[in-house]
C-alpha cells in the first residue's frame, strides 16, 4: 500500500497538479492586489468616491449588534468578475502563444521518416 502511494504521488499528473496549485495561489496574490489595489480605487473614483465595502445595514442596536453587510458582497461580486475576466485574458493570451507554437511546428519541413532512412542505408550498403 504504501508502494502504491509512492507511485501515485511520483507520477506526472500528481506533480503537475501541486505545481498548478502552487502557481494559482501566487497569481492569485497578485490578480487580488491588482483587483483591490488599482482597480479598485479607479471604479470607486468613477462612481463618486463610493467604497462599496462599508456599506451595511444595522440588525440591531448599540455595538455589538449584528450587521448585514451588503456592501461587502457587492465588492465580491465585482472582484470576481474583474478576476475571471483577467484569467481569461491570461488563458486566451497563454492559447494563443501555444497555437503559434503549433503552427510553428507544423509548418516546420519534416525530415526524412525511418523506413526512407532505411533505405538509404541498405542502398548504401548495396553500393559498396
Amino acid at each position: 500500500m504504501l508502494k502504491e502511494f509512492k507511485d501515485f504521488i511520483a507520477t506526472g499528473n500528481v506533480m503537475d497538479m501541486a505545481v498548478g496549485i502552487i502557481m494559482g495561489a501566487a497569481v492569485t496574490a497578485i490578480i487580488t492586489s491588482l483587483v483591490e489595489d488599482l482597480i479598485n480605487p479607479i471604479i470607486s473614483l468613477f462612481l463618486g468616491g463610493v467604497d462599496f465595502s462599508g456599506m451595511k445595514y444595522l440588525l440591531g442596536e448599540g455595538e455589538g449588534a449584528a450587521s448585514f453587510n451588503y456592501g461587502n458582497f457587492i465588492m465580491a461580486i465585482i472582484n470576481f468578475v474583474i478576476i475571471a475576466w483577467v484569467v481569461f485574458m491570461l488563458v486566451k493570451m497563454v492559447n494563443r502563444m501555444k497555437n503559434a507554437a503549433v503552427e510553428e511546428a507544423e509548418e516546420a519541413p519534416a525530415g526524412p521518416s525511418e523506413t526512407d532512412l532505411l533505405m538509404e542505408i541498405r542502398d548504401a550498403i548495396k553500393a559498396s
